[in-house]
């Protein structure tokens, strides 16, 4: 069990790197990761969920009670900010339909469980990070589909329903199931949780490597505005949580937490529902594989930052 923390702990430390690794792999020589199907991309995001539900305890859902103030602040500010700053970014390069859907998806999708991760490197408030997360998942199956339809009716054809099903099966059910066998056998999933990390990791660079190898062609044939759209739609994201947070007078521990939160997205989660609510439009898919290779870069970069920012309210 020991070997296997400290693989853990490695993939945990260098995951930006290896993800970078992955995708440069996947999009300069794509034969060498074209066995890993598309098809397989619902299955390790459904790993990745049902890991993040063996983490889950009734105490994180609790801070919805004894912090309602913050976790709205945290729900409100994911579900306006990513979207807005996505459909404003989309138009303002004038996106095609299908980078414009991916992009949009990415926005109106919920933090992910690596956002949990850099806040605790940056020294944040991990717990109302783990709130926030979790309770933007939850709302996920009824927010996300209704708020890309909203953006979206007028550009491409939307099935919310077929979303909110999506949802549903590739992360709530996960999610729930680890939750459900956390709280059963609590034991045993508390030394199984140290090696999630890894885990983690190795699905989410296949994810990345089936999406990116497939589309590689198309991601090149796109130029560098796609890339541009991503990384500014990603910082955007973490300054405007930085810039909330100051505005509403939050500590310095909840700021950071607010501005991780808010600027990483369930990527992973963009990139599936492209496939399976805009199964026309295979670039769609292409901005969520590159938000989950460029996040975790600036996540790691931005963690650096925020842990020399002290707090001068503890």
């Amino acid at each position: 069990m020991k070997v296997l923390e400290k693989i853990s702990d490695f993939f945990g430390k260098y995951m930006a790197f290896i993800v970078l690794v992955v995708a440069a792999l996947a999009l300069f020589a794509p034969g060498t990761c074209l066995w890993i199907q598309t098809s397989w991309v619902n299955y390790l995001l459904m790993i990745v969920m049902f890991g993040m539900g063996l983490t889950l305890r009734l105490e994180d859902f609790k801070l919805v009670f004894t912090r309602p103030k913050d976790i709205a602040i945290g729900c409100i500010a994911q579900f306006t900010v990513m979207p807005l700053l996505a459909w404003i970014l989309g138009m303002m390069f004038g996106l095609d339909p299908a980078l414009l859907a991916g992009v949009v998806l990415v926005g109106t999708c919920p933090g992910g469980t690596s956002s949990n991760v850099i806040t605790y490197l940056s020294k944040g408030d991990v717990a109302l990070s783990v709130g926030m997360t979790s309770v933007n998942t939850l709302l996920a199956p009824f927010l996300t589909p209704a708020i890309t339809y909203l953006l979206l009716r007028t550009t491409v054809t939307v099935d919310p329903l077929s979303m909110f099903l999506s949802i549903i099966k590739v992360v709530i059910v996960p999610i729930a199931l680890g939750f459900i066998i956390n709280k059963l056998f609590g034991k045993f999933t508390q030394k199984m949780v140290t090696v999630l990390p890894s885990v983690s990791v190795v699905a989410i660079c296949l994810i990345v490597a089936a999406v990116v190898s497939h589309n590689a062609e198309k991601i090149m044939s796109t130029g560098a505005i796609v890339f541009v759209v991503v990384i500014l739609h990603n910082l955007l994201g973490y300054a405007c949580g930085f810039g909330i947070g100051k505005l509403l007078h939050m500590n310095t521990a909840k700021t950071k937490a607010v501005s991780v939160e808010i600027g990483m997205q369930n990527s992973g989660l963009a990139t599936s529902l492209a496939g399976t609510a805009f199964p026309d439009l295979a670039m769609a898919t292409v901005p969520g594989a590159i938000f989950s290779v460029w996040h975790n870069i600036s996540g790691a970069i931005l963690a650096n930052i925020y842990s020399r920012w002290t707090d001068e309210e503890k």
